[in-house]
């Protein structure tokens, strides 16, 4: 077996294609070597890849693969990161039988979990199937090969580090085209063009002038080649965290056809992906919008992807995942009604930007949320604008892999007299770390300062190495260079010219993943004149012998030279894009990387100079260009150079809608006025034309009409409200819109009405004989001014008069001590404001001093159960009887028995909603039920609880003994078990069992079943056809779950495997069907797994024509409308991988035959009659075909067959009598039957008749009893094969004998393949179809009570021995059992000789 390294490319050899093909298992990568397969070949493919494991650390890890392709395919295995040669940790092998390659990893360990490939190749071509494995590691483990790794790896370290080191040196040719890496054209294709340069500087290519030339080519050819499939491209949004775990990416795509591929690449390599969202990479389409999603993310998801098309890339976007974590997390915020809330979180690492979620929904800056980060990018901060109670809810920061989460909690506002209105918004803020969370960040951005330098100090000290590395070099190679000089040559050479220096141009400097400056070290390039004579470069002839080492290549000069070139003046920080707002200062800055280069300022290709309102700034190395009160003439291009480096950024000079804040406080005063007058709203704005203003009213945008005028002008606006309303009150918001931004004024308008009536339900507290106490909800809308008081009156049922009561403070509660016992009393309650009185509120009847009862409380619960104490709790009831509930009775039973008793003592009622019953005995089963108390006594009790023991809680059970597997379909799989054993104090008997299962590529586990299970046998339901699971066995009791069993492997959702098997064995081997009828041919089989099943006529698939449908063990051939071109050998192939099985039937299809033509005789020979005929016109069509003749004569009268089985058209008939009439007819023959016969003209003269007149002998009785005796023998056979053969003779005696017929002494009349018949004494028997195995002795036994008799006889079965080719043939006939016929002739002629002569018996010949 060959391995691999997983990242070395295998280029084809010259001569040969590259041709991509699609594999029908998605995930397969097909590559065609050549452009047309010769048939019967085929390239490699998988019918079954790897599947992605994720298995415990020191288990058996095997990837399998079923693989076709002819000529047999090579099947190598590699991994990404590593190889696979170790025979110990990888065993390849091969299973002949199921035809399954596999990968086995025994005890498998954290280090080999990787990324695994699995390569098939032939000379036609070569599949790559891509599989995860992930090792789940259990504690830290230190082996021995560990730490020998580990010492190799710090004796290597410094080698390591000077190669590494050298490598960085020796790179001091600049940058060509095409020698950046390809994955940075793909970000740049895809990328926005802010986006840019951060590309650039990552990759670190500093000619931009060059990088937009490459770039516009790319782009020109990428998109000629996306016109093919697609129209439209738009709307990239690059990959980024949707929601914990989860990240999206999306565009917007027009295909040209519906049904072209869609793949997607990381890192170059395809990953499967599905429209289903349990799978881990999800496609989802929405119109023209793609969404692709990565769920369940870890740290190897980050890197490059790529959508490709048909081949054809269409978006790249580069994924990483910050290393960062939360230091302070966001906490729960309360916030009131109106108020805006803030969260915020102070991360471990410096970060841009990260994702806020509200309710699972992204959330984005806009009027509702305002997203900020501090300087520092430490401290994100997320603000909820104007809380209602809809905002309440789950709210989540996400950064990178890490997210926490905390509760929004909206309170109404505590303000009495705010409710049931719409709150002013409110100028302070909920939430918020404040100080403490400004002094972490702090703490936080000193320690990430200190991690820098201290990489900068390692960073000195590696250079420092490198230098004295290189200066050791060098110093050796001048130390061997004179030793060399003086063994070459002995004679002082000619002096050579000096090398001259060739001059470098300078290199721009990289920048690290750090971004520090590494300056780049080249090395002076010397170019040396030739010497004068060739000689002196030559050795020596006798040093030549003895020198058997090859000759190391010697430096000249040092590695490093003593000189490091300047690379120059540089930017550290460009110029960035710049928006003011007219009238307000704007700055613009760049640094250099030197504090003592000028530079010089331009716009839009102008010097500039300060002025009054330009200034020139600069710090340092650190430029600035502050431009103070911006005008419009202010736009344009910005640039600054220095030392022929230059920077460029635009300002943009914005004129938005801006309002004077003096004017936006008093427009935000509310307005208060009554219904029916006139309100009025103006504001003065300056900003931009045009300007879009709006009015809106609690959201809702106000339009004109009667009662709604609206003015606008270029510097103010002003909203009159006519005629208003209650329902006009609420938030006044005005909206000024134009190109540069949006601004809102925000007032309220309070119009002042009378309240609304109050509202039940009325809430009776107590109806006793004293008093009724009650109360009632207040008023929906107190039309602006808070309730003053109530005004009450009460009317007594049966009167027809209402007492007044009077005025009573705000509350809503009333207490009416002057009542009388029985009575019932109905009460009317308005609410009065400042405003007015509102309408009338009427009560139901309320009856003082009737006793009413609470209804049964809750089913009680058990809490828990010890043996000396059993806690219970309910809840209380729905029904308390009009009155408070002031306690609970408690009574227990025990099983058996029908009396309760009280639990608690009858003057102590329950105060609480739980309690812990301690009056119980050990090991007795207790029930419990309780009755809630109001001022009217106890009521009815609850419904018993269930039966529980007191004793202390069991431990839980143990494992499972004996997990198996009992059967197994493609959709479900069988187990049983044997329950685990009871050990005292340790673990106790289960109760029941629940069963587990895990998808192989998952990590979590799923119960089947929700119900603990009684039985230990359960069958696992709904699995996906050939996917691997992991199963387990939990049991439990009221202790607990016990520790689970695992299988020992994972199982495959299939049947176990069989051969295929055909199951019927009376399965026809020869079907004759008539034309225009229907044929059918049904095979039952079994086989597993499902069979592939092929149907072939005459070894060639079947024709469209035949309809073959499979089913589970079945497969049936039909042929609608049999045609005779349908006749053959039909055969069936069912194929597994575990074997295949093969049958055939023939079907003959023909029809009833046609009749021969005209019927002539003619006399060659006296005594004979040659009988001709025309051919029937089936012959042609029917190679079975053949004629009977058949004869009678003047005197029998009878017709009987003088001969069968003719495959020619003529026939001579012998013993033809003189003086007799003779008839012939002829009859065509075939498997279906007999045609219509043709019959001859009479031969002969019919000769008068003599009287004939019998003397009878007197009668006499006679015995006839007599022995068997054969009275016509059996005849020597001779016969063709597969042709029929007819054998006969006569047998008397009395009794009837029995007769048996015999081949080989083998008894015959119980086999089928031979037709046996005994009628009048005649005894026949029929071979159908003679073969080779019926040659042999025939013997024929008659017996009876007087004797037995034997008559015996050979048949020789004769093969065609015409020479191949040759086109002449020969027939012998039998003709009446006496004479020979034997015909010649070519093949499909007529005969050209015949000759015929009598049998001689017993002759032997």
């Amino acid at each position: 077996m060959k391995f691999t390294k997983s990242k070395e490319e295998e280029p084809t050899a010259p001569g040969q294609v590259a041709i991509k093909k699609r594999s029908k298992v998605p995930g397969v990568m097909i590559t065609q070597f050549v452009e047309v397969i010769p048939a019967g070949k085929s390239h490699p493919d998988f019918s079954r890849k790897p599947i992605a494991l994720t298995i415990q650390e020191g288990k058996l890890a095997v990837f399998k693969a079923i693989i076709t392709g002819d000529p047999t395919p090579t099947v190598t295995w590699a991994r990404n990161n590593g190889d696979v040669s170790d025979p110990e940790r990888y065993i390849v092998s091969y299973d002949p039988v199921l035809g399954e390659h596999q990968l086995q990893m025994p005890n498998v360990g954290v280090d080999q979990a990787d990324t695994y490939k699995c390569y098939a190749s032939n000379e036609y071509g070569r599949a790559l199937v891509t599989v995860t494995l992930n090792v789940i590691e259990v504690g830290f483990k230190k082996s021995k090969a560990m730490q020998e790794a580990r010492l190799e790896q710090r004796e290597k370290a410094a080698a390591d580090l000077k190669k590494t080191l050298r490598t960085r040196a020796e790179q001091k040719e600049e940058r060509k085209d095409g020698e950046v890496d390809e994955k940075f054209w793909e970000l740049l294709l895809s990328a926005d063009k802010k986006d840019y340069e951060r590309i650039c500087a990552e990759y670190g290519v500093t000619d931009f002038r060059w990088m937009l030339r490459k770039l516009n080519e790319k782009k020109r050819e990428i998109e000629e080649q996306q016109s093919q499939y697609i129209e439209h491209l738009s709307n990239l949004r690059h990959i980024e965290i949707k929601t914990p775990g989860c990240a999206e990416f999306e565009f917007e795509m027009d295909l040209k056809d519906p049904n072209a591929r869609i793949f997607l690449f990381k890192d170059g390599v395809m990953v499967p992906f599905n429209t289903d969202t349990d799978e881990r990479h999800f496609l989802r389409q929405v119109g023209k919008k793609f969404i692709f999603s990565v769920h369940g993310l870890s740290a190897e998801d980050a890197g490059l992807y790529q959508v490709d098309i048909e081949g054809v890339n269409v978006f790249s976007t580069d994924f990483k995942i910050p290393a960062v974590d939360f230091l302070v997390k966001i906490q729960e915020v309360k916030a009131v009604e109106r108020e805006d809330a803030v969260f915020e979180c102070v991360l471990s690492a410096p970060l841009p930007k990260i994702s806020w979620q509200g309710k699972n929904v992204s959330l984005e800056q806009g009027e509702k949320y305002d997203i900020s980060v501090s300087e520092d990018m430490l401290i994100h901060r997320l603000v909820v604008k104007d809380c209602v109670q809809v905002d309440k809810g789950i709210y989540a920061a996400v950064a990178g892999m890490k997210s926490c989460n905390a509760w929004l909690i909206v309170e109404a506002d505590p303000d009495p007299n705010q409710r049931g209105k719409k709150a002013a918004r409110k100028t302070t803020q909920a939430g918020g770390g404040g100080a403490d969370l400004l002094k972490i960040a702090a703490e936080q951005q000193e320690k990430l300062k200190e991690q820098l330098k201290e990489q900068q100090k390692q960073r000195e000290e590696r250079m420092e190495q490198l230098k004295q590395i290189q200066a050791e070099e060098a110093a050796a190679n001048e130390e061997e260079k004179p030793a060399e000089e003086g063994a070459a040559a002995p004679e002082p050479p000619k002096p050579k010219a000096k090398p001259k220096p060739k001059p470098k141009p300078k290199q721009e400097p990289k920048t690290d993943s750090e971004g520090v400056a590494q300056e780049l070290e080249p090395e002076p390039e010397v170019e040396e004149e030739q010497p004068e004579s060739q000689e002196a470069s030559l050795p020596p002839p006798e040093e030549e012998a003895p020198s058997e080492e090859p000759r190391k290549r010697v430096r000249t000069g040092p590695l490093v030279p003593d000189t490091i070139i300047d690379p120059g003046v540089h930017f550290t920080s460009g110029l960035s894009d710049v928006h003011a707002i007219i009238g307000q200062s704007a700055e613009m800055m760049c640094k250099l990387s030197s504090e003592k280069c000028d530079g010089i300022w331009y716009k839009d290709g102008k010097e500039i100079t300060a002025t009054d309102d330009l200034k020139i700034v600069k710090d340092g190395a650190v430029h600035r260009l502050i431009i103070s009160n911006c005008t419009e003439d202010d736009n344009g291009k910005y640039r600054f150079e220095a030392d022929g480096r230059k920077t460029e950024a635009m300002l943009v000079v914005e004129d938005p809608p801006r309002m004077n804040q003096d004017d936006l406080a008093k427009f935000s005063e509310p307005v208060i006025i009554k219904v029916g007058q006139n309100a009025t709203f103006k504001m003065d704005f300056v900003g931009r034309e045009p300007m879009k203003v709006q009015w809106y009213n609690e959201g809702e945008e106000m339009l004109e009409d009667n009662h709604i005028k609206i003015e606008k002008s270029d510097s103010h606006s002003r909203l009159l409200l006519v005629k208003c309303q209650r329902k006009d009150s609420g938030e006044i918001k005005l909206k000024l819109k134009n190109e540069f931004g949006t601004i809102e004024a925000l007032s309220r308008l309070i119009v002042l009405d009378k309240p609304t009536n109050p509202m039940g339900p009325v809430e009776v507290l107590e109806a006793s004989a004293s008093c009724v106490e009650f109360k009632w909800r207040s008023p929906k809308d107190d039309g602006g001014s808070p309730i003053t008081n109530y005004y009450i009156e009460r009317n007594q049922i049966g009167r027809n008069t209402w007492t007044k009561i009077g005025n009573i403070p705000g509350e809503p509660h009333y207490k009416d001590n002057d009542v009388d016992h029985g009575r019932k009393y109905c009460y009317r309650i308005r609410a009065m404001t400042a405003e007015g009185t509102s309408d009338v509120f009427e009560t139901n009847d309320i009856q003082a001093g009737t006793k009413a009862y609470p209804g049964p409380p809750s089913t009680p619960k058990v809490v828990s159960a010890f043996k000396n104490c059993i806690t219970l709790a309910w809840s209380p009831p729905t029904n308390t009887g009009g009155t408070n509930i002031v306690g609970y009775n408690m009574e227990k039973r025990k099983r058996g028995s029908n009396l309760w008793g009280q639990v608690n003592p009858a003057d102590e009622p329950i105060k609480g909603k739980q309690y812990d019953v301690k009056d119980v005995v050990e090991g007795m089963e207790y029930e419990f039920r309780v009755s809630a108390i109001n001022f009217s006594g106890a009521g009815e009790p609850s419904t018993p609880s269930e039966f529980v023991i007191a004793r202390d809680p069991k431990k839980p059970p143990g494992k499972v003994i004996d997990l198996k597997i009992t059967d197994s379909t493609y959709t479900s799989l069988s187990l049983s078990w044997t329950k685990p054993k009871e050990e005292e104090g340790v673990q106790d008997e289960a109760k029941g069992y629940f069963v587990e299962l895990r998808p192989a590529e998952n990590t979590e586990w799923g119960r089947c079943n929700s119900n603990p299970l009684i039985s230990t046998s359960y069958t696992i339901l709904g699995l996906k056809s050939m996917a691997m699971y992991w199963v387990r066995v939990v049991a439990t009791n009221e202790g607990g779950d016990g520790e689970p069993r695992d299988l020992d492997n994972y199982i495959i959702a299939m049947p176990p495997p069989v051969r295929p098997n055909f199951t019927n064995r009376k399965m026809k081997s020869f079907m004759v069907v008539r034309a225009e009828n229907s044929a059918r041919v049904n095979i039952n089989f079994e086989a597993s797994p499902m069979p592939t099943i092929i149907w072939l006529k005459d070894g060639m698939p079947v024709s469209k024509r035949v309809t073959v449908s499979n089913t589970d063990g079945m497969s049936q051939l039909l042929i609608p409308s049999a045609e005779r071109s349908d006749s053959g050998i039909y055969s069936i192939i069912v194929k597994n991988i575990v074997g295949q099985e093969t049958f055939s039937v023939e079907i003959r299809v023909t029809d009833d035959p046609k009749p021969p033509g005209p019927v002539e005789l003619e006399e060659n020979v006296p005594g004979t009659l040659t009988v001709s005929w025309e051919p029937s016109p089936d012959e042609k069509r029917d190679n079975h075909l053949h004629y009977m003749v058949m004869k009678r004569d003047s005197i029998k009268r009878t017709w009987h067959t003088v001969a069968d089985r003719l495959f020619n058209n003529n026939f001579t008939a012998v013993n033809i009598m003189p003086g007799r009439e003779y008839n012939f007819r002829v009859y065509a023959k075939n498997d279906i039957g007999l045609s219509e016969p043709s019959e001859s003209l009479t031969w002969g003269v019919v000769r008068k008749k003599e009287k004939f007149t019998l003397n009878l002998a007197p009668f006499k009785t006679c015995n006839f009893d007599s022995a068997p005796i054969f009275t016509v023998p059996l005849k020597t056979h001779t016969t063709p094969e597969k042709y029929e053969c007819y054998m006969s003779c006569a047998v008397r005696g009395d009794p009837t004998p029995h007769v048996t017929w015999y081949r080989n002494n083998i008894s015959l009349n119980t086999d089928t393949n031979y037709y046996i018949t005994n009628t009048c004494g005649v005894c026949s028997m029929l071979i159908l179809r003679v073969g080779a195995k019926d040659n042999g002795e025939y013997k024929v036994v008659a017996e009876n009570s007087l004797g037995r008799a034997e008559c015996s006889t050979q048949l020789t079965i004769l093969g065609t021995k015409v020479r191949a080719g040759s086109k002449w043939e020969m027939h012998i006939n039998l003709v009446a059992d006496v004479w020979v016929s034997v015909y010649w002739g070519q093949r499909g002629t007529k005969s050209s000789g015949q000759m015929a002569a009598p049998l001689q018996t017993g002759s032997g010949r």
